[in-house]
């Protein structure tokens, strides 16, 4: 499937690949290595390669290569299985299906692991799992307002003014009153 391009995306970085096997970023007016290739396709950043000799696009097979170097480095993504699979497909009469599913797949991954990111980004910065942080952090502030030693200050801490002294005891209250409503709950369920 082709993405389709908007006014502010600009077009693919057209790489140069020569006969000694060099590779010529021509945006850049540079030689790059493969890694810089797989660099730039993390970042999602388009590249057409093309032989520079012939300029016939070379895309998918620098791609395939840049998939065995890693997985040769020992970052092994692809299970064997899935590869005799895969190999087992070539010449099958669903052979042509197999890309548009493969990709369909992993859009499918990659729209489930973002919705997954912006999950857990929501529950620490407003949601529930933020509102039981801030309960633990008030249980734990109230205990060590009841260890603090003859001074009336834990080492370390500021000295209490009257207003975080009226706060705290406001929230050991508070604090006390969900403690006795969640034993209420649990003699109602025993």
């Amino acid at each position: 499937m082709a993405k389709s391009r908007t006014a502010n995306e600009s077009e693919p970085v057209v790489i140069k690949k020569y006969a000694n096997r060099r590779l010529y970023n021509t945006e850049t007016s540079s030689y790059i290595t493969l890694d810089l290739l797989s660099q730039m396709t993390r970042e999602g950043r388009e590249f057409v390669v093309v032989d520079a000799k012939t300029g016939e696009d070379i895309t998918h097979n620098v791609l395939t290569q840049i998939i065995m170097e890693e997985e040769q480095r020992g970052k092994n993504m692809l299970p064997v299985n899935f590869l005799r699979q895969l190999i087992a497909m070539y010449g099958d009469s669903m052979q042509s299906m197999v890309p548009q599913y493969l990709e369909a797949s992993m859009d499918a991954f990659r729209k489930n692991q973002l919705q997954f990111q912006e999950a857990m980004q929501g529950a620490f910065g407003g949601g529930p799992l933020a509102e039981i942080a801030k309960r633990n952090m008030q249980m734990f502030e109230a205990a060590t307002s009841a260890f603090k030693g003859a001074g009336g200050v834990v080492p370390g801490m500021a000295a209490p003014t009257a207003a975080t002294e009226t706060a705290k005891d406001d929230e050991i209250a508070e604090l006390k009153g969900q403690l006795a409503a969640l034993n209420a709950k649990i003699d109602k369920l025993g």
